[in-house]
């Protein structure tokens, strides 16, 4: 089966997506390592090359249709990233993790070490300039969750309740 997990900064992705992995024994693809990888084999920093990301839509193409491509020469994984439920097309099922932006800021500051604040107008920086590369490169509206079969909000849940609320829909779904 093939999954994947989608949100925005600081919503738990990669925290679902790990666990969900552990507990499926199944392989993650991250579009977010993909970018990160990108990045060290070019030798910038994050903030540097996500300032290039701005410039040209070659990496947010390549980082999309790498995963995409990867995920399909597997019959199970989990497919982690912003865009993963509009790139892996042949998903079984596609999930979107939300949480209010306070609380995203929050997780963000404490994983990243820097304070509420910073991280808050960082994440809202960061936000409005993918909203913008999207919907300039593919026509995606992030705020457009009609292709995601499960949307959960993570403020709400235990990250190992919110894990058995997407095996329990595994197990539910209708294939």
């Amino acid at each position: 089966m093939r999954i994947t997990i989608s949100g925005l900064p600081g919503s738990g992705t990669t925290t679902i997506a790990r666990l969900l992995s552990k507990a499926l024994s199944i392989e993650i693809i991250s579009a977010g390592e993909l970018f990160r990888e990108l990045a060290r084999d070019k030798d910038l920093q994050l903030a540097q090359f996500n300032e290039l990301a701005e410039c040209s839509d070659d990496v947010d193409r390549w980082i999309d249709e790498q995963q995409g491509e990867e995920a399909l020469k597997r019959e199970q994984v989990i497919a982690e990233g912003r865009l993963s439920g509009y790139f892996v097309p042949s998903a079984e099922l596609k999930i979107w993790l939300k949480a209010p932006i306070e609380v995203r800021a929050q997780r963000v500051a404490k994983r990243e070490k820097i304070s509420y604040e910073a991280a808050l107008a960082a994440m809202k920086a960061r936000e409005q300039s993918e909203h913008k590369r999207y919907e300039a490169y593919y026509g995606i509206d992030l705020n457009d969750l009609s292709v995601y079969d499960l949307v959960i909000d993570t403020a709400r849940w235990r990250e190992n309740d919110i894990v058995t609320v997407i095996l329990q829909a595994k197990e539910l779904m209708r294939l």
